[in-house]
């Protein structure tokens, strides 16, 4: 084979990246150097290859034979310097990342207890879950 790919060593295509590249107008005469599409090529293997070797860790890790959208949102949101270069970027069915934010106070869940002592007579108890004689009352939470 004598194509740039194989002679760069690269699994990305050189030569399409290049046509790319002068179609593109990313330059005015549509001159560009012959190393431009090979170190381009070169950049985006390497951010695939690291982008889908955190997704597959991600993957093992939740017991998952295939990579889904979630892995690779997961593995892309935990990587600082990733996340740092695709900050703003939306992954389709990727999800939210997990995190609880602190911002505001938790609310105080009361547990409030309905009793039931003999026929017609029915009251309410507020307190905490474990209230002593807890198993002759229905409980209910608000």
């Amino acid at each position: 084979m004598n194509s740039k790919s194989f002679k760069a060593g690269l699994q990305f295509p050189v030569a399409r990246i290049g046509r790319y590249l002068k179609n593109g107008k990313y330059s005015t005469r549509k001159r560009i150097c012959t190393g431009a599409p090979v170190y381009l090529a070169a950049v985006l293997e390497y951010l695939c290859a690291e982008i889908l070797e955190l997704a597959g860790n991600a993957a093992q890790d939740s017991n998952k034979t295939r990579i889904s959208p979630r892995h690779i949102m997961t593995a892309v949101r935990n990587d600082e310097e990733l996340n740092q270069l695709l900050g703003l970027v939306t992954i389709p069915y990727g999800g939210v990342r997990p995190s609880i934010k602190f911002d505001r106070p938790i609310r105080n869940i009361r547990r409030i207890t309905k009793w039931k002592k003999g026929p017609g007579k029915q009251g309410y108890i507020y307190g905490p879950p474990g209230t002593p004689g807890e198993d002759h009352f229905e409980t209910t939470v608000n």
